[in-house]
């Protein structure tokens, strides 16, 4: 498609005044205590060297304690952490781990004592990862954040390991996987307890670049973010079957092969900008999930999935590319025996845009036999020859707004020149791919194959016929008025998650209804959503990007605005479905 972008790739939520936000080290260090302890708690994947490096030029400390060294070897750590990494390349299994547990026994409480005893009139810096599990409560905690993506960033770079490790070479995939499994969820646990406690906050995801906001500014400007629609900010990534179309749509540079993924929702992953006059001050959006659970998600959604945001959003882009894996997500008991989650990846694909002749591959084709199948994606896992898809799997012709509905256990995967927005719930990691076209992933290597996990989850009665009335284009009109329609879309009673559609032309109200909303502008330019008491400033949304409206919003509008104007839009708008509405 050729058009003008107007897509935002990095967009803010404006909080303060710039004198709020120190930046750069020296101006930092003017804002911190002179004597005392000064506890520097940092997230995993902050360059602690840096850190205390330039603490020390700045302050100076009269002692500097950096707790790496009180961490078990290397060894110790991997023979507690095997049960829950497994020997999978992908899978581990979701545990308890906590921050203390990285420490060698009695480190704590020795360095606790000696702390204790040191003059309180001098300047003492305790620092790293879990460095407020061994200081008192008169300390000052300042917290060094980061959001997982810039994480990831470092570890494909080659200079960042895991907590405690010492595996900088190790495969990029071990060390995510140890990050997600372990480290990233106990240093949440670790956040959240100390949240109330933290009097500064650093966005270390500039290492030249550092910026310190206190932690009353950091939690009342949360305050504000939950009771408004925002975004948080897109990372974009190369993958094997990627393609072109987000290069344009999202104004992206060309130093990358193809986009394949656009991460537009994934507050696990993404960050928020705060923004403090000209200055943009980035945390791990996670870090509002944590702190506003209830106003971001509402009671009913918190109560269900505790401070998780269950809702993900992202671009799949294979215009110019080619077919992503084939592929099946487990089914909700088998991903909560296996893998200790509480539930799993139902989605589905809204096509944004299609190419002459593009399809998507969803459910089996009537009458194949099971076992041939199953013995004809062995002889491919084996490298043999090519696994014939097209024999077994049901294709359907994609275009433009088709919405594909893929509950877990359903086989599927999006062929070639297919721009698929990707909605479906969170726990991204547990795809079992069947079959990958033979290729290589982006690092040389073959991607990892799961074969006897999906054929253990694939529903066989899902064929062509079951397919076709229950999993595709399933629009239901729902309620019209001057200038707009709305109509149900998705996804599968399945499915905890439920999609509407709304055409507009004018003006059209919404409510939260004490849930939280997620939605994409899928057709039409710019529209501009805004708050009918005036509670938030409008917010702009352009075509193809993700809006968040916290629970606590309540009522909002939205409306066609800029190119747009005369011309009909469309939003897609997610929520958790309530068990009693109807279908």
């Amino acid at each position: 498609m050729k058009r003008k972008s107007n897509y935002d790739k990095h967009p803010f939520v404006a909080c303060g005044p710039v004198e709020e936000c120190a930046v750069g080290w020296a101006a930092i260090a003017q804002r911190l205590p002179k004597h005392g302890v000064l506890c520097v708690e940092c997230y995993p994947g902050v360059d602690v060297d840096e850190v205390a490096s330039q603490l020390v030029s700045c302050l100076p400390p009269h002692k500097v304690i950096d707790i790496r060294g009180l961490y078990r070897s290397p060894e110790e750590l991997r023979e507690i952490f095997a049960p829950h990494l497994t020997d999978d390349r992908v899978f581990g299994h979701m545990n308890d781990i906590t921050i203390a547990d990285y420490f060698a026994p009695h480190a704590m409480e020795t360095n606790r004592r000696y702390i204790g005893t040191l003059d309180p009139l001098q300047l003492t810096v305790v620092i790293g990862t879990g460095a407020s599990l061994i200081v008192g409560k008169n300390a000052t905690i300042i917290y060094m954040d980061m959001a997982r993506w810039e994480i990831q960033r470092r570890f494909r770079s080659g200079k960042l390991g895991n907590l405690g490790l010492l595996n900088v070479d190790d495969d990029l995939s071990d060390k995510y996987k140890c990050g997600y499994f372990l480290e990233w969820r106990a240093a949440d646990r670790l956040k959240n307890q100390l949240w109330e406690q933290i009097e500064y906050f650093v966005d270390t995801h500039s290492s030249n670049r550092p910026k310190l906001i206190s932690g009353v500014e950091m939690r009342s400007s949360l305050d504000e973010v939950a009771k408004q629609p925002f975004r948080v900010v897109p990372y974009f990534d190369p993958g094997p079957w990627g393609g072109h179309w987000m290069e344009e749509v999202c104004d992206l540079p060309a130093d990358k092969p193809n986009h394949a993924w656009c991460f537009d929702c994934v507050p696990e992953e993404n960050s928020l900008l705060l923004g403090f006059g000209d200055e943009r001050f980035e945390i791990p959006s996670i870090d509002l999930v944590f702190s506003h659970p209830s106003e971001l998600l509402g009671d009913a959604v918190h109560e269900r999935f505790g401070a998780e945001f269950p809702i993900r959003f992202d671009l799949l882009d294979t215009m110019g590319g080619g077919n992503l894996s084939l592929q099946v997500h487990p089914l909700t008991s088998y991903i909560q025996q296996q893998f200790g989650m509480n539930y799993t990846q139902d989605e589905s694909y809204y096509l944004l845009d299609a190419g002459e002749g593009a399809t998507v591959y969803l459910g089996l084709r009537e009458g194949i036999d099971a076992g041939e199948m199953m013995q004809e994606l062995r002889v491919a896992e084996e490298g043999t020859r090519p696994f014939p898809a097209e024999n077994y799997v049901q294709q359907w012709p994609a275009k433009a707004h088709d919405h594909f509905l893929i509950p877990a256990g359903t086989i599927h995967c999006s062929g070639k020149d297919c721009m698929v927005l990707e909605i479906s719930a969170t726990p991204y990691i547990f795809t079992f791919k069947l079959w990958d076209w033979g290729r290589l992933g982006m690092d040389g290597r073959s991607r990892p194959i799961h074969l006897e996990h999906g054929l253990r989850n694939i529903q066989w009665d899902r064929t062509k016929s079951w397919t076709a009335a229950n999993l595709m284009n399933r629009f239901i009109p729902v309620a019209q008025g001057d200038g707009w329609r709305t109509e149900r879309t998705g996804l599968h009673e399945l499915e905890f998650i439920d999609v509407n559609r709304t055409w507009f032309t004018k003006i059209v109200s919404f409510s939260t209804d004490d849930t939280v909303q997620v939605l994409n502008l899928v057709k039409g330019d710019e529209a501009v959503i805004e708050s009918p008491t005036q509670a938030f400033a409008p917010v702009p949304l352009h075509y193809a990007e993700t809006m968040i409206v916290p629970a606590a919003v309540g009522a909002w509008t939205i409306r066609p605005t800029g190119l747009s104007l005369g011309s009909e839009c469309a939003i897609v708008v997610a929520k958790v479905r309530n068990a009693k509405e109807p279908r």
